[in-house]
C-alpha cells in the first residue's frame, strides 16, 4: 500500500483575516487614545467663536464659574492666592501656559482679575477656551 505525501504544497498566511485584525487594533487604539483625552476644567458654559482651536501643549487649566469662583486642575482657589498656586504649579516647565476656561455670563472685571493673578505668576501664555459655533 503506496501512500501519498503533498510535498509540493507550501504553507501559506492567508493575508485577508491579518487585514481585517490590524484595522481593528488601529481603530481599538484610535478610540482609546481618543478617550484618554484630559480635560482637567469643570464644566462651564463657554462663549462661542469661529475660530476656536484648543491647545494641547498647555500645562494647567483655570476654570471660572459664572459666580467668580476659581478651580486649577478642579481645586477651588481663592483669587488671593491664585498667583503663589500658579507659581508652584508651573515652577517645573520651562514654558508655562493655562488653559482659561470662563464661563460666558462672567463680568469682564472678575476675567481680568483672573488674568491679571496669571501675569503676576509669571505666566505670559494663556489660552481662552471657547466652543466652536456650529454654524
Amino acid at each position: 500500500m503506496k501512500i501519498e505525501l503533498n510535498v509540493g504544497k507550501k504553507a501559506r498566511i492567508e493575508m485577508l483575516p491579518l487585514i481585517d485584525i490590524v484595522f481593528l487594533l488601529l481603530v481599538f487604539f484610535i478610540y482609546a487614545m481618543l478617550s484618554m483625552a484630559v480635560h482637567k476644567a469643570l464644566p462651564v458654559a463657554l462663549p462661542n467663536s469661529d475660530t476656536a482651536k484648543i491647545h494641547k501643549q498647555m500645562v494647567l487649566s483655570i476654570t471660572v464659574d459664572s459666580e467668580g469662583a476659581i478651580h486649577v486642575d478642579k481645586d477651588p482657589v481663592p483669587i488671593q492666592s491664585l498667583a503663589a498656586i500658579l507659581k508652584e504649579k508651573s515652577g517645573k516647565t520651562d514654558k508655562p501656559g493655562v488653559l482659561l476656561f470662563a464661563d460666558k455670563d462672567l463680568s469682564y472685571q472678575d476675567l481680568f482679575r483672573v488674568l491679571d493673578q496669571i501675569t503676576l505668576a509669571g505666566i505670559n501664555q494663556v489660552s481662552l477656551q471657547a466652543e466652536r459655533d456650529k454654524r
